[in-house]
């Protein structure tokens, strides 16, 4: 019998309550929670009879669809952890996925088997290669192969076996793969019940890819529990998610500020039924004041958290409707324990401060995939450390203020990147931006702005300094602006900002005047 904090049995569960009641809507193809519990059932025998079992890792390169859910849930029955991988990597980029995560089996949607077999060039050692979906999967595997070890010894599957290995976004760094185990997944979900109230009668929207945490963690995984319906897309696509909305009267979603704007900036949207949407959560980064406002003028009630995968990943959310808590972050869930670090000291900061932001709970990973090293860094005193910085009022709101590594320091002042964009942001034309350091002989570093514009806008570059020095103090002023079509993104939508520094680091800068700061 599976213990209290193992996840496979929630679809059982429902499948024994609303047998009838659908489980997934994807790309209008319905499946009932029977349905779903019998191709769950089929696929674990299908990995007991090659052998597979607790301990392994399958590995997958899907979009998001019925058939990876079923993997998903098979796995969890078994005790093997599911790797899903991303399909926006390049082939190189995939095969260093694939050899870090040194999985069993690699499952494989039929629309990426170009890609992955192009990533299997890169690769010395290749594991046994599965299509995913027909249903063929779901009766017949290859066997798992001697390299790998002997086969696992059937077990019942224990609350801290790996659940998930979600790979970070690797925008600074090499993708790290976070291990989260079933009792990971389960406070997480019901600390994210507490504040978003999931039932069976709801309809939740998934726009986000399946190789990111919030794909399972933030809503889908709490509706299967609750016996909700999931609507699955493929891809995000404005254009079919307005209309999705009315359509299957959805009444929960999730998506980053991004996607929003992107929606808000539709022709469409104005005239859209939004009428059943009963929440938005929101995640990936704090949403501008301004869309915010264009949201709740649509009558949509907005649900702004802050996470990171490392976390499970939702760690604060702002409650309900609160005008005075827009641009913040909120308190903590039910379970998660925050506090605010000395970045350099590692000391404790009590009441309202400015710090590190540490995180710790039952939903908090034990740590990387075969990186031992990387996991001892991550924690201080048995705080995760989340590499943000963060402002926590009197009140206990917290507010995040910057990456501590997006920090610069021009002429011994430090500057935030964040600030500065927001300043930016509110230009009436500028539509995002992103500013960078570069090196600077004098004063050390010096900020490259890059913006996006409003669909035919012009704005120079005097312009937006202008519009820069009524709102910020000298040092903060980027000393160029460009204008560039679109800001370059990792695949879970994050900006990529070493290319831009990379960019940034290619132009030809005029030397700061002396007396810059006093200007």
């Amino acid at each position: 019998v599976d213990e209290p904090h193992t996840v496979a049995r929630w679809v059982r569960d429902r499948a024994r309550l609303s047998p009838a009641s659908t489980a997934i809507d994807d790309r209008g193809v319905r499946i009932d929670y029977a349905t779903l519990a019998e191709r769950v059932a089929g696929f674990v025998e299908a990995l007991r009879a090659a052998g597979y079992g607790a301990g392994d890792r399958v590995a997958t390169v899907s979009g998001n669809s019925i058939d990876h859910v079923v993997a998903f849930f098979g796995c969890a029955s078994v005790g093997a952890a599911f790797v899903p991988l991303s399909w926006r990597a390049a082939a190189g980029e995939l095969a260093a996925l694939i050899a870090r995560a040194r999985p069993q089996l690699l499952l494989v949607d039929d629309e990426y088997a170009g890609l992955v077999a192009e990533a299997r060039t890169h690769l010395d050692t290749v594991p046994p290669v599965a299509v995913l979906g027909g249903h063929t999967s779901e009766r017949v595997l290859p066997p798992r192969h001697p390299d790998h070890g002997a086969a696992p010894r059937p077990r019942g599957v224990r609350d801290d076996d790996p659940l998930l290995v979600i790979f970070t976004s690797g925008s600074e760094a090499s993708p790290k793969g976070v291990v989260l185990t079933h009792a990971n997944c389960f406070w997480n979900n019901l600390a994210l019940a507490g504040a978003i109230e999931i039932a069976a009668h709801d309809v939740v929207l998934t726009m986000l890819p399946q190789f990111h945490i919030a794909a399972w963690n933030v809503q889908p995984l709490l509706a299967w529990w609750a016996g909700a319906t999931v609507v699955l897309e493929r891809s995000f696509q404005p254009s079919r998610v307005l209309p999705l909305i009315a359509d299957r009267g959805v009444t929960v979603m999730m998506g980053v500020p991004t996607q929003y704007r992107l929606l808000a900036d539709d022709p469409r949207f104005a005239a859209s039924d939004l009428s059943s949407l009963r929440v938005a959560q929101v995640g990936g980064a704090t949403m501008p004041a301004d869309l915010h406002a264009t949201w709740r003028a649509r009558g949509v009630r907005l649900a702004q958290g802050y996470g990171l995968t490392e976390a499970g990943p939702n760690v604060l959310t702002v409650p309900g409707e609160t005008d005075d808590l827009v641009g913040t972050v909120g308190r903590p869930y039910r379970h998660v324990d925050v506090a605010l670090i000395d970045p350099e000291t590692g000391d404790l900061l009590d009441g309202a401060a400015t710090g590190e932001l540490v995180v710790q709970g039952p939903s908090v990973t034990p740590g990387y995939l075969d990186d031992p090293d990387a996991t001892a860094r991550a924690f201080v005193g048995g705080w995760l450390r989340t590499g943000d910085l963060a402002e926590r009022d009197a009140r206990g709101v917290y507010r995040i203020v910057d990456r501590r590594k997006e920090i610069f320091i021009s002429g011994g002042e430090n500057v935030a990147p964040a600030e500065v964009e927001a300043a930016l942001r509110t230009h009436p034309l500028v539509v995002d931006a992103a500013v960078v350091p570069v090196p600077d002989r004098v004063w050390g570093e010096r900020g490259v702005a890059f913006v996006t514009l409003a669909q035919r806008a012009v704005v120079g570059e005097d312009e937006l300094d202008a519009h820069a020095r009524g709102i910020l103090s000298s040092v903060k002023v980027p000393v160029r602006f460009v204008v560039v079509d679109e800001l370059p993104r990792s695949a879970v939508d994050k900006i990529a900002r070493r290319r831009l520094r990379e960019r940034a680091a290619a132009l030809v800068l005029e030397p700061r005047r002396i007396d810059e700061h006093s200007r």
